[in-house]
């Protein structure tokens, strides 16, 4: 729903575009292993962590190289509350951005918990991104706001509200008792697509404080697996 909305609604000569989608559709494919093999081996636990890992690192590696390398992105990272100050990160803005489209993807993914919780989460935070973009896209808004603008980033709400509206339906039938499930393959494909708008919009620390939940849940169950 979200891939066929998006190409029907959506400038898709927006390089950014694209880059969203194809990190959603390789993390969902992903997720789509892992149920498929859980579904269909008997027993089967779905992909191994190390194996999902690998993946997922394989497909964040390129989406990262595309958007850093090819297209040329900022690499300062900006920090909120300070404005005069964004360090050059270098390098180093490959292993940040790998940790934010993995971390955010799998928190989303383990979030998806019980009847209702993760969508509900995916639903705000795609909504608060989606007036982010909007406003990093816009030159006039974003001198005025003090925030980073990004040439062509508006497009991506158009990404975040397809999300939203998607969400909304699919949480009619999630909600207690669940008629219908994410899975994986919704929850890591949702997941990696809201960390890509967070790097593209220089919004990746604002992130954590949007999908506090997700970040709270991945801290909650490290701390179990810790203990």
């Amino acid at each position: 729903t979200v891939t066929v909305s998006t190409v029907l609604w959506a400038v898709l000569s927006n390089r950014y575009i694209w880059l969203v989608l194809g990190v959603m559709l390789g993390f969902g494919f992903i997720g789509w292993l892992d149920d498929y093999k859980k579904i269909k081996e008997h027993n089967s636990k779905g992909l191994s962590e190390r194996h999902k890992m690998i993946l997922q690192t394989l497909v964040a590696g390129v989406m990262i190289y595309l958007t850093y390398e090819v297209f040329g992105l900022d690499r300062h990272l900006n920090v909120p509350f300070f404005r005069t100050w964004t360090p050059d990160l270098g390098w180093m803005y490959f292993v940040f951005a790998w940790f934010v489209l993995v971390g955010t993807s799998n928190a989303v993914n383990l979030t998806d918990g019980l009847d209702g919780l993760a969508i509900g989460p995916i639903i705000s935070t795609s909504l608060t991104f989606a007036i982010l973009a909007y406003l990093a896209g816009h030159v006039k808004l974003a001198e005025y706001l003090y925030i980073p603008h990004v040439k062509e980033t508006g497009e991506l709400a158009i990404v975040c509200v397809v999300m939203v509206c998607a969400g909304m339906g699919f949480l009619w039938f999630n909600t207690y008792p669940a008629q219908v499930f994410m899975g994986d393959v919704g929850s890591l494909g949702l997941g990696a697509a809201i960390g890509m708008v967070a790097l593209l919009s220089k919004n990746e620390l604002i992130l954590v404080i949007v999908g506090g939940i997700f970040v709270l849940e991945a801290v909650s169950v490290i701390t179990q697996r810790v203990s």
